[in-house]
C-alpha cells in the first residue's frame, strides 16, 4: 500500500469515532446483564450436575471477553464521550476481567504506538524474537523463548501469570494515579471474591469461577497472539518502520462467525483499531465496509488461524514466521560458516 493512501485511510476514520451513547450504554446491559444472569445461572446449576454447570460457565466466559473489549475501549477514551466515565467504567469492568486499568491503558498505548518496531519491543506485546537474534542467543535465552512460545504454556500458564500474578503489581516506574488504580482494582477483587466465597461457600465459588477464568483467559491471550502472529505479518526497524503500515500490515482481519463476532466485540477487526483506536467496537465493523482498501488487509479465519501456533521466529529476509522445524536449517548453515572463519579472522574482528 501507497504511504499517501494510508494517510489519506487514516483520515476517512475519522467519521467512525464519533461515539453513540446510547449504543455504549445498551452493550454495558447487554453485556454485564447476561454475564450476572449466566453466572447465578451456573450457582443453581451445581445443585443438579456440574456437567450442566461447566457449559454455562463456558457461555459465562464468553461474556467476560466481551466486557474485556468494554474495559479495552474505556482505555482508549472510546467508549463514552467524558473521559471520567470511561475511568470510572474502566475501572469496574477491570475488577471484572482482573485487570488493572490504569496500568493496563499506559502499557497498551505503548504496544499501539510500537506495534511491529523491531527496536521498541518489550512493553504490551508478544515476545518476539528474530531468526539472527536466536541464532546469536544463549542456550538458556533459546530455551525460556521455546517453553514461553509453546502452545500449552502461552494458553495455559499464560491467564495465571498474566491475569492473577503481574497485573497485582506496578511497575517501578508507574506514577502515583496508576499504584492507586492498581490497588483499589486488587483490594476490589479480593472483596469481590472474598463476598460470593461468604454468600455461596468457596467450594462452589471455585467451581464456577475457576473455569470462567481459564477460558475467557485462554480466549483473551489467543485474540492478542493470533491477529499479530500471522505468517505474512509487519516488522520492521525502527528507521523503516511505520504507524499506519504496522496497524494494517501488522494486524489481522480475523474473520469470525457472527455470533463469535458479537462476543468479542468486533476485535476481529484488528487492522481497523490500530489504525485508529478512537473507533468504538460498535463502528470497527462500519469502517472496515465503508473502505475498499482495508478489506485487502489479511484475513484469517478460525480454521487458518491455528496454523499460527507453528510460527515462533520473524524471518528478516523472508518477511514471515518461520517455525522452529525450518528455522533448523539456517541454524546449521551458520555454525557451518562460522566455523570454517579461521581464529584469526575472528580474533582480527574482535580487536
Amino acid at each position: 500500500m501507497a504511504q499517501l493512501s494510508l494517510a489519506q485511510l487514516k483520515k476517512n476514520m475519522a467519521p467512525y469515532e464519533k461515539i453513540n451513547t446510547k449504543s455504549s450504554v445498551l452493550q454495558l446491559i447487554n453485556t454485564l446483564g447476561p454475564l450476572i444472569l449466566l453466572w447465578y445461572a451456573a450457582y443453581l446449576s451445581l445443585s443438579v450436575s456440574y456437567g450442566l454447570t461447566l457449559p454455562i460457565t463456558i457461555i459465562a466466559s464468553g461474556f467476560v471477553v466481551r466486557t474485556f473489549i468494554i474495559f479495552h475501549d474505556c482505555g482508549h477514551q472510546s467508549f463514552f464521550k467524558s473521559r471520567r466515565l470511561n475511568d470510572i467504567v474502566g475501572t469496574i469492568t477491570g475488577v471484572i476481567t482482573l485487570c488493572p486499568y490504569h496500568q493496563w491503558k499506559n502499557s497498551h498505548a505503548v504496544h499501539h504506538a510500537t506495534s511491529s518496531n523491531l527496536d521498541k519491543r518489550g512493553t504490551g506485546d508478544m515476545w518476539v524474537l528474530t531468526v539472527e537474534e536466536y541464532a546469536q542467543a544463549s542456550i538458556w535465552i533459546r530455551l525460556a523463548y521455546r517453553i514461553y512460545r509453546n502452545p500449552w504454556v502461552m494458553f495455559g500458564l499464560g491467564p495465571i501469570y498474566t491475569f492473577l500474578l503481574s497485573y497485582r503489581f506496578n511497575v517501578k516506574t508507574a506514577k502515583r494515579k496508576e499504584k492507586m488504580n492498581t490497588y483499589i482494582t486488587n483490594v476490589s477483587i479480593v472483596a469481590l471474591y472474598a463476598l460470593l466465597c461468604w454468600a455461596i461457600g468457596w467450594q462452589s465459588f471455585l467451581l464456577i469461577q475457576v473455569p470462567i477464568f481459564f477460558v475467557s483467559g485462554m480466549l483473551g491471550i489467543w485474540l492478542f497472539y493470533v491477529q499479530h502472529q500471522f505468517e505474512d505479518s509487519y516488522f520492521e526497524h525502527d528507521e523503516e518502520w511505520s504507524y499506519i503500515n504496522a496497524a494494517v500490515e501488522g494486524s489481522s482481519y480475523y474473520k469470525l462467525p457472527k455470533i463469535l463476532q458479537w462476543i468479542t466485540g468486533n476485535i476481529g477487526f484488528h487492522h481497523v483499531h490500530h489504525l485508529s483506536p478512537k473507533v468504538p467496537n460498535y463502528n470497527l465493523e462500519k469502517a472496515h465496509e465503508a473502505t475498499p482498501l482495508l478489506q485487502k488487509a489479511t484475513t484469517i479465519t478460525m480454521s487458518s488461524s491455528l496454523q499460527s501456533l507453528k510460527f515462533r521466529l520473524w524471518d528478516e529476509n523472508t518477511k514471515t514466521f518461520l517455525t522452529f522445524k525450518q528455522v533448523r536449517p539456517l541454524l546449521s548453515k551458520r555454525v557451518a560458516v562460522t566455523k570454517r572463519i579461521p581464529a584469526s579472522v575472528v580474533s582480527t574482528e574482535r580487536k
